[in-house]
């Protein structure tokens, strides 16, 4: 089907300055040795885009900001960890679009220290102008927001809610559009990637990839997330159904996605979520010592554990070409200063 044209029946706000760069990963190839076998490794630059900081977040975000301001609101409220990328990026998206922001972030991370509660993107939430609501970990933060919302309503304000990670369907539908993105590029390139690589948080990077690899007639599976937020049969149940409905989305007369086609690993997710792992450690370093670029401490540092693990246990064909997947979360790595430091 025409994926351009289905995507252009929904509202869309600009956030981005056109396709993302691939580049290739030839230090890390190297430092891989022979374990590497002749696997051709690649970047999707996801974390280049400037708005905020960049990340993945703000292809959903293209699309939750395009109906919140179709239907009219003059607020945005959402929801995430203290740490949260998505809401980082929607105070700075939101400041973008003349919307006032609201985050409701709850201490679901057990740190407490003035790296995690007070640096990285908590300060950025503040640098954006975002209203923050700090909550406890044990509390339902959307449900708070969806409270806060009709109270803000009552006083005579429009305001849109988003969930955690700005994964709903219509979020989703951003990483569709990249889907359709990197078989663009990877054509032009004369590249066909065997396996392109993601973290897995709240399931819409995944989901979307998905659902656009699906409507242009191509197999899902050739994605593999790590999940890093929930345990592995959850994060695939969520992939599942994030997936279908996105698909639903973009043409109601398709299919399901099959559970087959979704390939979800927990192997990296550690202790849970926001804990370090020496995986994790490494594998920033070595993006950062090998390539001058910069993974997350919580998604993408995790995620390329993952992918690092799998080519020296000998997981994917000797000559296979692997696209990763870079989602941003920069900032991050500033609230997780004393693990870095430390070694896990």
């Amino acid at each position: 089907m025409d994926l351009a044209a289905a995507l252009a029946n929904h509202p869309r706000f600009p956030l981005l300055d056109g396709p993302t760069p691939i580049q290739r990963l030839t230090r890390i190839e190297q430092a891989l040795g022979d374990a590497a076998q002749g696997i051709a490794l690649y970047a999707k630059r996801d974390d280049a885009p400037l708005v905020g900081g960049g990340g993945n977040k703000l292809r959903k975000l293209e699309y939750l900001l395009g109906a919140a301001i179709a239907d009219g609101a003059d607020t945005f409220v959402t929801v995430g960890a203290r740490q949260s990328n998505h809401a980082r990026l929607s105070a700075a998206a939101a400041a973008r679009a003349g919307l006032t922001c609201e985050l409701v972030l709850t201490r679901s991370v057990p740190r407490e220290d003035v790296d995690y509660t007070d640096s990285g993107n908590i300060l950025l939430d503040d640098l954006f102008g975002a209203t923050i609501h700090d909550l406890p970990g044990s509390v339902d933060s959307l449900a708070y927001a969806e409270a806060r919302a009709e109270t803000l309503r009552r006083a005579g304000r429009k305001v849109h809610v988003a969930p955690s990670g700005g994964s709903s369907p219509l979020g989703c539908l951003g990483y569709a559009a990249c889907a359709g993105e990197i078989v663009a590029q990877s054509a032009a390139m004369g590249i066909d990637f065997s396996h392109v690589i993601v973290p897995n948080g709240s399931a819409g990077t995944h989901a979307g990839l998905a659902a656009g690899y699906a409507a242009l007639g191509r197999s899902p599976a050739v994605v593999t997330s790590f999940a890093v937020l929930a345990e592995e049969s959850r994060s695939h149940q969520e992939t599942v159904a994030k997936a279908s409905a996105t698909l639903a989305l973009i043409d109601p007369a398709a299919a399901a996605i099959d559970p087959a086609d979704i390939d979800v690993n927990g192997s990296e997710r550690g202790p849970g979520y926001g804990i370090p792992t020496f995986a994790m450690i490494e594998a920033v370093r070595m993006m950062a010592r090998c390539e001058g670029l910069l993974l997350d401490p919580v998604y993408s540092g995790k995620a390329f554990a993952g992918l690092i693990a799998g080519i020296r246990a000998g997981d994917f064909a000797p000559g296979s070409t692997i696209l990763y997947v870079m989602t941003g979360g920069t900032p991050g790595l500033f609230a997780y200063r004393g693990a870095l430091r430390a070694g896990a």
